[in-house]
């Protein structure tokens, strides 16, 4: 049986991969945690990256559980993050479509600033119109920065305030080694990003579903045909269950892909950054989906029941119950062992308490690695015990007391 915790080295061809399994409370789901040895060849499946033999090009990778955003397999520091920058892009503007903000059909006239970009493109020329839906599709698919300018420039009155907002979101998100200075991903002095960091930004993109109806498009055409869209992202096509997500290349960036995948009721992300090959990346993507969905499985959170109540002071009750705060589903190994909860509960809590105050915490471990750690809370409110309360609960035991003797007598 294979052991949280334990590092595993096995051989291939082109160098040495150690993995190293471990359960981490990220998002409250157990997850997979792989250490890399930056001296030798690093991928999560012997596939691809055969020429990644030195510290300085070895691959930076993020593989996480979209669901619960748990997750590690990376050896990164803030790099050039080429066009997967449009992650980003993207989420913000599925969220002021979702938001009811602003609509697919909503047209967008080009700006001069926008029918300047260089680097992949439509050919927007300034003053042409394109509606929301189109432009998304030209940035999904075929990647282009002319088409993302003008969205940023449509949602947010110009790029410049457009990047603010997404340095915004990316520290909400807890994004710590991502700062944008464009909304495009084409080089720039201080445009970095992480793997783990594209991963969170991913996931968030993912939870808006419309957002799969263009990852996921292989092939697609504007302007009534004259223009013709190629998914930059090949996974698209040959690799089962992908749904996305995106892919960047520069030349300080070298090749990069923030891939999603799902199977068997799992969706998971790979992110790579720095590959030297276009083809690098996709197998290092591929090894690290690969890796994810055969040796890890999404099940239900086994919650404890919770049958403890904790004593209130000052409260018309005198117990309160509890509930834990969990995820539905938890992240494992396949091969995992049996899973053990553990409960540390206030001994004692005062009036008044509010349903959803904390009240303790737990954990679920197997073979003594946490798995997940949760909250445990007031399942209902105990108001205070006043002068008018207590007046009132008396009189209604004296009520009570009357009742009950008169109905025997």
């Amino acid at each position: 049986m294979r052991r949280a915790g334990r590092a595993r080295r096995i051989g291939y061809p082109f160098g040495l991969l150690e993995r190293h399994l471990l359960g981490v409370a990220a998002g409250g789901v157990g997850a997979v945690q792989l250490h890399l040895e930056p001296a030798l060849l690093r991928d999560q499946h012997g596939a691809g990256l055969a020429a990644l033999k030195r510290a300085d090009d070895a691959p930076r990778l993020e593989l996480v559980d979209q669901a619960g955003g748990s997750g590690v397999a990376e050896l990164a520091l803030a790099l050039p993050p080429a066009s997967i920058t449009k992650v980003m892009t993207m989420l913000l503007l599925a969220e002021a479509i979702d938001g009811g903000k602003v609509s697919l059909s909503d047209p967008v006239v080009c700006t001069a600033h926008a029918a300047s970009m260089g680097g992949s493109q439509i050919w927007l020329k300034e003053g042409e119109t394109m509606t929301v839906d189109e432009l998304l599709r030209a940035v999904a698919v075929g990647s282009a920065n002319d088409a993302a300018c003008a969205l940023a420039d449509f949602l947010a009155g110009s790029e410049e305030a457009f990047v603010e907002e997404m340095n915004e979101h990316a520290a909400a998100l807890g994004c710590t080694h991502t700062h944008f200075c464009n909304c495009t991903g084409l080089d720039a002095e201080g445009h970095v990003s992480s793997a783990r960091d594209i991963a969170a930004m991913s996931q968030a993109l993912l939870s808006h579903p419309m957002i799969r109806d263009y990852t996921t498009i292989w092939q697609d055409t504007l302007r009534g045909g004259e223009t013709q869209l190629v998914n930059t992202n090949k996974l698209v096509r040959w690799y089962k269950g992908t749904t996305g997500l995106k892919t960047g290349t520069t030349d300080d960036a070298k090749y990069c892909l923030a891939a999603s995948a799902a199977r068997d009721g799992m969706e998971l992300i790979a992110v790579i950054l720095g590959a030297p090959t276009g083809n690098d990346r996709f197998g290092a993507a591929r090894g690290l989906l690969d890796y994810g969905f055969a040796g890890w499985r999404l099940i239900d959170t086994p919650l404890p029941e919770i049958t403890e109540r904790i004593p209130v002071s000052g409260g018309v009750a005198r117990e309160v119950a509890v509930r834990a705060e969990a995820p539905e589903q938890l992240l494992v190994a396949r091969d995992i062992g049996e899973i053990k909860p553990k409960l540390r509960l206030s001994e004692r809590v005062s009036a008044p308490v509010k349903a959803g105050d904390p009240l303790g915490e737990g954990d679920l471990s197997s073979e003594g690695v946490v798995l997940c750690r949760f909250a445990v809370t007031a399942a209902e409110d105990v108001d205070e015990m006043t002068v008018s309360r207590a007046f009132a609960l008396c009189f209604r035991s004296i009520l009570l007391m009357r009742r009950q003797i008169s109905e025997s007598g």
